[in-house]
């Protein structure tokens, strides 16, 4: 199948997204460590594509607190149970590890949740930015904490 892509601006910098016919895969910062898009094809006007810059520019506006592109999840069961939980998380607000955990009925699981929210494809969209330390501290973000703390001001800002 193939894989499309197309870079957009947002007020954090330039974005990189890709879908293939049916579902938005990815979603990145410049400040991310993307894949090689060798095999994909460019082409902005691609519907989903357009779909997502829509609702991302929505969102950075504060007119956007939840997205409807469709996505695909490309991890393990355990991973793809971690970003879909993480899509409950409501905006403005966030959640520690711990609680994730809690949420997908597995409270033993803290290290495991905080790897798989490292390797969440779909960022903003999928809101791992929201997902801190138990004591406040914001944890990783693979875009740089710039951007988590950033993404999490704006929510609150618009909350």
């Amino acid at each position: 199948m193939d894989i499309f892509f197309k870079h957009i601006d947002s007020p954090l910098g330039q974005m990189t997204i890709t879908a293939n016919d049916n579902a938005l895969l990815s979603v990145w910062f410049e400040s991310h460590t993307i894949p090689s898009l060798h095999h994909a094809i460019f082409k902005p006007d691609h519907a989903i594509l357009l779909q997502c810059e829509e609702q991302l520019a929505e969102y950075f506006s504060g007119n956007r607190k939840q997205f409807s592109v469709p996505l695909s999840f490309e991890g393990t069961q355990f991973q793809e149970r971690v970003w879909q939980t993480l899509t409950t998380i409501p905006y403005g607000q966030t959640w520690h590890y711990q609680q994730l955990a809690n949420a997908i009925d597995n409270p033993n699981a803290c290290r495991a949740v905080g790897s798989a929210n490292g390797k969440n494809t779909l960022s903003v969209i999928v809101p791992c930015h929201r997902v801190i330390t138990k004591s406040g501290n914001l944890g990783g973000y693979a875009g740089g904490n710039h951007i988590k703390q950033q993404l999490l001001a704006l929510e609150k800002q618009f909350k």
